[in-house]
C-alpha cells in the first residue's frame, strides 16, 4: 500500500474508488472551477453577457421577462423625481398618521376650511371619536352653526379628508363660574350671596 490517503471520488461504474490522487490530476472543487471559467469565456466568445452570480450588481429579470428600456422617456416613471408631499403622503399613510395629521391641518387652518366669517366667531375645541367640538362665541352663532352644520362638514371633508370628521357638537359660550384657581374643596351648597 501507499502512503497517500484513498481518494473517495467514484470511478465509472459510480462507486467510491480507494486510488490515490495523481499530482497532476485536479481535485473536485479544482475541476469544477475549471469547467466554470471555460463556460463564462464560451460566453464571452458567442457575446452574452457573464454574470457573477449572487454578487453580480446588476439585478437580473425571470426568463421570458420584458427588459425595461434605461431612460424613463416623456412620461411618467417610477425611478423619476418625487414631489416632497407626495412622498410625505406615502410615509404618513404608511405609518397610520393620517388621522393626526388630519386634526393637525383642521385646527391650524381652520379660518382657511371654513371661512374667516365662521372662524372669527368659533373655534374648534377637540376631536375626539370623529367628532368635532366647536364653541361658538354666543348662542346666537351656536344657533346659526347648527343651520350650516352639513356645509362646514362639507368643507372639513374636501380640506381633509372624508372620515375624519363625522359630526359637530356645537356649544355655545360656558356661563360664568364662580370657581377660582386650580384647586377646589365642594361647600356647603348654595348660599344667598347677593343679599
Amino acid at each position: 500500500m501507499s502512503d497517500e490517503a484513498p481518494s473517495s471520488r467514484p470511478d465509472a461504474a459510480g462507486e467510491p474508488s480507494n486510488r490515490p490522487i495523481e499530482p497532476g490530476e485536479l481535485g473536485g472543487y479544482e475541476r469544477a472551477r475549471k469547467a466554470l471559467e471555460e463556460a463564462r469565456a464560451a460566453a464571452r466568445a458567442a457575446g452574452k453577457s457573464v454574470g457573477r452570480g449572487r454578487a453580480s450588481p446588476v439585478r437580473r429579470t425571470p426568463r421570458g421577462a420584458q427588459t425595461r428600456k434605461r431612460w424613463s422617456g416623456s412620461g411618467p416613471d417610477a425611478r423619476d423625481p418625487q414631489p416632497f408631499g407626495r412622498l410625505v403622503g406615502g410615509l404618513a399613510k404608511d405609518r397610520g398618521w393620517q388621522e393626526k395629521i388630519g386634526e393637525g391641518t383642521l385646527f391650524g387652518m381652520w379660518d382657511q376650511i371654513v371661512g374667516a366669517d365662521i372662524a372669527a366667531h368659533a373655534k374648534p375645541i377637540e376631536l375626539r371619536d370623529n367628532v368635532l367640538h366647536v364653541q361658538a362665541e354666543s348662542t346666537a352663532w351656536a344657533t346659526q352653526l347648527r343651520y350650516v352644520q352639513s356645509q362646514i362638514l362639507a368643507k372639513i371633508a374636501a380640506a381633509v379628508g372624508d372620515g375624519v370628521v363625522k359630526s359637530l357638537r356645537i356649544s355655545g359660550p360656558k356661563g360664568p363660574s364662580w370657581r377660582k384657581g386650580e384647586r377646589h374643596v365642594r361647600g356647603r351648597g348654595p348660599r344667598d350671596t347677593y343679599g
